[in-house]
């Protein structure tokens, strides 16, 4: 088990520093020239050399990309601008600032919005899952299928608006989103953030819904399962101990995969609630032309991925003991 973790943080390792180079040689692709942005509009030839020192531009690609690379590990020296503290992913060119620095501040509204969507998009949805198996063909299984279905073909963009115009300005049923860090109110954080998590949870509640009802149907018809049953034990032991831990297997891969998207970025739900999250400081980054802020979303989206795509490597075997026998 520690020598598959070992090599799967390895590999991980890998995969991050090929998508570092990836985005900054990308960085260099687009026609905007990074040192004209930063210079300004209005910039003469020489405050145009000037910036292009500043930012190490006037050195090899190769050189630059090895320099960027490992400010992320013991930080970077700007002539004009100071030092960039490790971890550092380069200055904006809109605030002027360090871009970690940015994303940091941004980073609790984005890891909020997701820890809250995630627990309740999880438990309602194996929930609903499970008891729509344990209901094969009756009322409560076509009800859960029907929502599911519904809740699939919806997007957040018309859900969230739809909820904003009526429960927020028609109705007044709840206040607009908004976030008050944990630690000043925990009760207002929770309140603040409701109907984001609401929204969220009808989205992904579906897709949830359907893989447990799905793998739970099948796990049901194992034959350890039914071995258990003959034995005698009872219903309640057979579901938890035997079929649900089988169906959490492949819950646990989409559910890595939904918080690693979520913590990359909600961006559409975060532009929708006016949330200054990561997903609506990658906007920005795009509309302003912001590239080194635009470089460290699209890194931290894709080592979220790769992250948790590991941890929920380690995860199967607690899970499932035939993973961990494997």
């Amino acid at each position: 088990m520690l020598r598959f973790l070992t090599r799967r943080t390895l590999g991980a390792a890998v995969i991050l520093v090929i998508i570092a180079a990836v985005t900054f040689f990308l960085f260099f692709a687009v026609p905007a020239d990074p040192a004209r942005l930063a210079c300004g509009k209005v910039c003469p030839p020489e405050s145009l050399a000037q910036a292009r020192h500043n930012l190490g531009m006037d050195q090899p690609i190769f050189v630059q990309f090895v320099t960027w690379l490992a400010g992320i590990f013991v930080g970077r020296d700007y002539e004009g601008l100071g030092h960039c503290p490790a971890p550092c992913l380069g200055y904006s060119f809109v605030n002027h600032a360090p871009v970690f620095a940015t994303i940091i501040d941004r980073m609790p509204v984005t890891i909020s919005l997701t820890l809250g969507s995630a627990a309740i998009f999880l438990v309602f949805g194996v929930g609903a899952g499970i008891i729509a198996a344990l209901n094969q063909g009756k009322p409560l299984d076509k009800i859960a299928s029907v929502a599911s279905l519904i809740g699939a073909s919806v997007q957040i963009y018309f859900v969230g608006t739809l909820a904003m115009y009526f429960l927020v300005f028609q109705w007044h049923i709840i206040e607009r989103p908004q976030y008050v860090p944990f630690t000043d109110n925990p009760l207002q954080w929770a309140y603040g953030l409701l109907l984001p998590w609401i929204v969220l949870a009808i989205i992904f509640t579906a897709n949830y819904t359907r893989m447990a009802r799905s793998t739970m149907v099948e796990q049901l018809s194992e034959d350890y399962v039914r071995t258990a049953r003959a034995k005698g034990m009872p219903a309640r032991t057979v579901i938890l101990r035997f079929a649900l831990r089988g169906t959490l297997t492949p819950i646990a891969t989409i559910f890595g995969i939904d918080v690693a998207t979520l913590i990359g970025g909600a961006i559409i739900t975060e532009t929708t609630f006016s949330l200054q999250g990561i997903g609506r400081l990658s906007i920005q980054a795009v509309l302003n032309s912001d590239l080194p802020m635009l470089m460290a979303t699209v890194l931290l989206a894709a080592a979220a991925i790769v992250v948790f795509n590991v941890i929920v490597d380690a995860l199967y075997a607690v899970i499932d003991p035939r993973v961990r026998l494997s």
